[in-house]
């Protein structure tokens, strides 16, 4: 049987356009761009195409790309870097209780530090409501930092209410927004929201593992993590990871239409959805008006370690969550107030613009087997 990725939210296949880039890299443009020679010289160009690649796709200057290792150093670089710069001006700072761990894990580090953090509760859908930015936000508040799409669940969550609420209260505070999982399926654009703070990363756009980027709005001063040779702005000094990078810079480039794919791709959650309706075992966790790429459900009494090991002998592949919480119990599906067995039970789905009807119809037909198998044992 041919294989079913639908685990695209944990990482993507790398499409070609990136591994040629790499490929090039590594073989003809291998120089250090720091280097004061001509294959410098080649290498220091390479690493300013990709960093106006990545720039374009968020409507942002070049200068404003700082590269780093991936969403997990970026979002460490902005909490950690916002709350240093501007601990003088308040100690308050405002999340939410469904951000990725990369976010979540420095928050309780900086509680440790003296910092207020205030955790944003989701309802039940998976929102968080405009009004609760409105409130936690005050004159002290230093920092909001908030994932623009729930890696879970797919919820869509109110940036530009951020923006608003830190204005009203004509707080100090930097606005931070995890956009891993809406890089390249939302039209972003930064700069124009008011967004102080984004954090990117390749692959989960078909580009190469170990290369993401924090997007610095221009003018926005926040303090480094590491020391050393200088390099991004001294602000992630070492030198360049070229290979990765340049992968990163193609697959931005090769990115299609966001608003044609996101229609492709709400086509096929559509499709997905309704065979999911006819399985009477099966509970949506995703709401409707989630991002499509992402569609978490619980699958009855099977245990998602067990569905997803019954699910890959079949050459189905899909997630029990957050590939980064390595089977941990969901800290999303509990804010949402879920039971421990539909939290236990649940399966995440997400596309890419590569899947197929096919491919959902592959997953409808194991996970029925599945279910009908597993719930006698």
């Amino acid at each position: 049987m041919q294989q079913v990725y639908l685990d695209n939210s944990s990482t993507t296949k790398v499409c070609r356009e990136a591994v040629n880039a790499v490929i090039k890299t590594m073989t003809e443009t291998f120089g250090n761009p720091s280097s004061l020679h001509s294959i410098g010289f080649a290498a220091e160009r390479a690493l300013a195409d990709a960093r106006t690649q990545v720039a374009s796709v968020l409507s942002a200057k070049p200068e404003e790309i700082t590269f780093t290792s991936g969403g997990t150093e970026s979002n460490n670089l902005a909490v950690f870097g916002a709350a240093q710069s501007r601990r003088k001006r308040g100690n308050r700072i405002v999340t939410t209780a469904i951000e990725h761990p990369s976010v979540l894990i420095p928050m309780q580090q900086l509680e440790r530090q003296g910092f207020e953090v205030v955790y944003l509760q989701p309802d039940k859908s998976g929102h968080i409501e405009p009004q609760q930015l409105f409130d936690a936000v005050n004159a002290n508040t230093i920092l909001v930092s908030m994932m623009a799409v729930n890696n879970e669940v797919g919820s869509i969550l109110p940036i530009d209410a951020a923006r608003t609420a830190i204005d009203r209260a004509q707080a100090p505070a930097l606005l931070h927004v995890d956009a891993v999982q809406a890089f390249g399926k939302l039209n972003l654009r930064p700069g124009r929201r008011g967004i102080d703070l984004m954090t990117v990363s390749s692959h989960k756009i078909h580009g190469p593992k170990g290369a993401g980027a924090l997007f610095i709005r221009k003018g926005t001063h926040i303090l480094p993590r590491t020391f050393g040779g200088g390099q991004e702005n001294n602000l992630r000094p070492g030198t360049e990871a070229m290979p990765a990078i340049c992968g990163f810079g193609a697959a931005c480039a090769a990115l299609p239409n966001a608003e044609e794919e996101r229609k492709k791709i709400a086509e096929l959650n559509t499709y997905l959805r309704a065979g999911l309706a006819k399985l009477p075992e099966v509970v949506m966790n995703s709401s409707e008006d989630a991002l499509p790429y992402v569609l978490n459900l619980s699958a009855g009494r099977v245990k998602a370690q067990t569905m997803l090991n019954f699910l890959s002998e079949h050459n189905i592949y899909v997630s029990s969550g957050s590939a980064c919480a390595k089977g941990a119990k969901s800290h999303v599906l509990t804010a949402l107030g879920f039971s421990p067995m539909r939290i236990n039970s649940a399966l995440r789905v997400s596309f890419c613009r590569y899947n197929t009807k096919e491919d959902c119809d592959a997953f409808l037909t194991v996970l029925q087997n599945g279910l009908a198998t597993l719930q006698k044992t």
